[in-house]
């Protein structure tokens, strides 16, 4: 019914942060979504896992959907996309996956932002409002998040988001088809701050 639920538009939860608003994808999206993608696949594939064939058709889409849902369903992952406080415009999406309870009680994020809305602070208040909503809803102790060394944009904003670099991590992802090194960074929960 969960499923049935979210592919019928149910809402979810809904994070409001610095200039953003998340909330996790709908059917509805779709247009939004693809044409964001489509019109940003050229400044997105150097950061990204490769795209399949039919990465931005609706059947795509609703896979997606139906992915999501079950992560949700199990407390595995939260994806949201990043939306204008209104939620009228699609900026890009944000998720916390890989959730890990018991000793660890920690997760994973990943982002992008569209390029018509790139260098505008807005990855930036995605990761914050996703990091609040990470420690103080979800309940996690430590969030970690990676990008490749060249990706300067994608360092500095989990730096201002306040997470610190603890490492390097070889052939980590496989990026644009290469297996690609990528910086480790980690934030705990009482290291963060809300906006």
């Amino acid at each position: 019914m969960a499923l049935l639920d979210w592919m019928t538009d149910a809402t979810g939860p809904l994070v409001e942060g610095d200039a953003v608003m998340l909330r996790p994808p709908r059917s509805g999206d779709f247009e939004a979504w693809a044409d964001l993608r489509y019109v940003s696949q050229a400044y997105l594939k150097p950061w990204e896992p490769m795209w399949p064939d039919d990465d931005l058709t609706r059947a795509a889409f609703r896979r997606r959907l139906g992915l999501y849902a079950r992560e949700m369903d199990q407390g595995h992952a939260w994806p949201f996309f990043v939306f204008d406080p209104k939620g009228r415009t699609l900026y890009g999406a944000i998720t916390l996956s890989n959730v890990r309870r018991g000793v660890a009680e920690t997760g994973t994020l990943g982002y992008w932002i569209g390029q018509p809305f790139a260098g505008r602070g807005l990855a930036t208040a995605a990761v914050k409002a996703m990091a609040g909503f990470a420690f103080h809803t979800v309940r996690l102790h430590r969030l970690e998040a990676a990008c490749i060394p060249s990706n300067l944009a994608s360092r500095r904003v989990l730096e201002k988001a306040g997470f610190r670099k603890e490492g390097e991590a070889r052939a980590y992802l496989k990026i644009n088809g290469v297996w690609a090194d990528h910086l480790l960074f980690g934030l705990l929960s009482d290291e963060f701050s809300a906006p």
